[in-house]
């Protein structure tokens, strides 16, 4: 009697950690495990997947990890994985490890990964994780409420002790070459000014607002600045200094950084997870790969891993008129 190997999946996450991996990494281990499929989860994301650095996950292993922030698998940026060498290496360990698909979970350098390796024929389906929240496979990546959340917190406790001390505070937020993060954190803050990469600002313009602020008698200001603006921050504060009698306010500067990353995922995000593991691990059992899964228009859904072409997510400048228009 000739036994049949067990079929098995793997998952790995890579990039930055985002609040929620670890809900979707529980989730496609006990989705796959339902179907009788076994699952390795791979350590420290495609760096590891070239050194086979991976472990065996059951449904004990992934027990209580649901709530926990970071990733329990680990992550990394794998620059080998570019190389034609390093993607060689990598889908030979997928063929020796009898991966029938590969799971990964992350954001844009994890999608071109993915992508790259598909192009090569591994079996991979993507699954979007980002605070950025800048793909444009979904609506909303895991991470990306959480890290709002977060950032809101900062921005209303900042807005307390502006208003104490009569400050400007630029309140600057992580998303890279993205100002969906900041957008969000602007509108739900109240923000007097918010400062974008997608839209071109010059900072005397910022300025002015401030100053419009001031004369409508105001006893503060909040600007929100993306990390990835043409003025971040630092730059801004530096054009303010030599306008530092006429802005009426004294100025601060206040970077979140990797503070948004961390802690644990919201509701939101546990369920998103949830929803986008178990739907990775559906496609995988139902031969269905080649592909990234999102959340758009309220559903998981998925699109071609070929039809990404490595560009962001549009901002809706629609929301920054409405920033603008509340900030009168």
């Amino acid at each position: 009697m000739i036994t049949q190997e067990p079929r098995r999946i793997g998952v790995l996450t890579s990039g930055g950690d985002a609040p929620g991996m670890n809900a979707a990494i529980r989730a496609v281990v006990r989705s796959a495990l339902a179907h009788r499929w076994e699952v390795l989860g791979i350590r420290q994301g495609y760096t590891g997947l070239i050194d086979a650095n991976f472990q065996r996950l059951d449904a004990r292993s992934v027990g209580g990890i649901i709530d926990r922030g970071g990733t329990v698998l680990g992550t990394s940026r794998c620059e080998r994985l570019k190389s034609d060498e390093g993607c060689s290496a990598a889908i030979r360990q997928i063929e020796t490890l009898r991966l029938d698909t590969l799971i990964v979970i992350g954001g844009n350098g994890t999608h071109e990964g993915a992508r790259k390796l598909a192009r090569h024929g591994a079996h991979i389906i993507a699954i979007a994780s980002t605070i950025d929240n800048d793909l444009p496979s979904s609506d909303v990546a895991i991470g990306a409420t959480t890290a709002l959340d977060t950032a809101l917190d900062a921005i209303d406790r900042l807005r307390v002790t502006a208003s104490a001390h009569r400050r400007v505070f630029l309140v600057e937020v992580m998303g890279r070459d993205s100002g969906h993060l900041a957008l969000a954190a602007g509108i739900a803050g109240g923000a007097e000014a918010i400062v974008l990469p997608e839209i071109e600002q010059e900072a005397e313009a910022i300025a002015a607002q401030i100053v419009a602020a001031y004369d409508r008698g105001k006893s503060h200001a909040i600007v929100v600045v993306a990390e990835g603006a043409r003025y971040n921050a630092d730059a801004l504060a530096n054009h303010f200094h030599t306008h530092r009698e006429r802005l009426g306010f004294e100025l601060r500067v206040t970077k979140l950084g990797h503070i948004q990353r961390g802690g644990a995922p919201r509701i939101q995000d546990r369920i998103i997870a949830s929803q986008l593991g178990a739907a990775a691990a559906e496609h995988a059992v139902a031969g269905e790969f080649g592909l990234t899964l999102g959340i758009v228009n309220g559903k998981v859904t998925s699109t071609p891993l070929a039809a990404l072409n490595g560009a962001l997510r549009p901002l809706d400048r629609r929301l920054f008129e409405l920033a603008q228009t509340l900030a009168q």
